[in-house]
């Protein structure tokens, strides 16, 4: 099944991380799903809105993030277990008990800088579709938050990854960050790409007129897939981002209004990834080929053949 998701936006400041978070712990939550996320971004934001900031530390003090796997199968070409990079239980959420994270490190810029010297994008592409490959029949959804930018390991995430996201703020600047990535998309269409899930409108201010005429340009766009939801910009939001070591209800952490539209995402999110999914109908068989017409002077020749 195709159920790999890279969430990106050449621009930053689109909330990408927190909607990362946010559809993981409501695809759990509310539908049950196995939920990996994969950190890729060196700030590691949704690392440290999954869990504390302690646990997080630990982990990075101990080489266990998607840095050190990195760094020993690219590298150093060790051969190690991706699954003891997971890590379970995240979330305070206290009914989305099926998130699973590979958290990440400000490291991972060394580590990008350090496969562009020594010229390791094959085997940092390798890798990745090897890694995607293994966790695919493993959980139902794997979201990757993608850092902002087109660096060497985002643009194999972006290749490996079945499909991707791309969440926006409803201003030029955001806008023209996707037209950049679309760019990007278009070249070298020989080495693959993942398949545009949609585009997500986030942080939108309701009640401004400039914030609906951004979201209607964008949506008069086919090729953009938009969302029907878009996200508001309530602080209810912001808060979630925050990680609460005393576990919280779903709808204490997303009340009302946003936790509205996160959950009509997730619902878009599961229909489009089955629709995607769908094999495509058989054609019919051909009809069958209509028997040549005899004239009466055919038939008698067959009947009588010369000699």
């Amino acid at each position: 099944m195709r159920n790999t998701i890279a969430v990106m936006n050449t621009k930053g400041g689109v909330g990408k991380s927190t909607i990362v978070a946010a559809l993981a712990e409501t695809l759990s939550s509310e539908h049950g799903k196995n939920v990996l996320v994969i950190d890729s971004d060196a700030q590691a934001s949704v690392s440290s809105m999954l869990m504390t900031v302690t646990d997080l530390f630990g982990l990075q003090r101990d080489g266990l993030t998607i840095v050190d796997y990195l760094v020993a199968t690219v590298l150093r070409e060790n051969q190690i277990e991706w699954a003891d990079f997971v890590v379970r239980n995240v979330s305070d959420v206290d009914d989305a008990r099926s998130v699973y994270l590979i958290p990440s490190d400000m490291q991972l810029t060394l580590f990008e800088r350090e496969v562009s010297k020594e010229s390791l994008h094959a085997s940092l592409r390798n890798t990745i579709a090897d890694v995607l490959r293994k966790v695919r029949p493993v959980f139902d959804i794997i979201l990757i938050d993608c850092p902002p930018g087109l660096s060497v390991l985002t643009e194999s995430w972006l290749r490996e990854a079945d499909f991707h996201l791309s969440p926006t703020k409803a201003d030029y600047v955001s806008v023209c960050g996707l037209e950049v990535f679309r760019r990007f998309k278009s070249l070298n269409p020989e080495m693959g790409f993942a398949e545009n899930l949609g585009v997500l409108v986030n942080m939108r201010d309701l009640a401004s007129p400039v914030d609906t005429e951004y979201v209607n340009w964008l949506r008069s766009n086919p090729e953009n897939r938009c969302f029907e939801s878009s996200i508001p910009r309530v602080n209810a939001l912001q808060d979630a981002a925050r990680f609460q070591p005393q576990q919280r209800s779903y709808g204490a952490k997303y009340p009302g209004q946003v936790g509205q539209a996160i959950k009509t995402l997730s619902r878009e999110v599961l229909v489009r990834l089955e629709a995607a999914n769908r094999p495509l109908a058989a054609p019919p068989p051909p009809p069958p080929s209509p028997e040549p017409v005899r004239s009466e002077a055919t038939s008698e020749a067959e009947a009588h053949p010369a000699g």
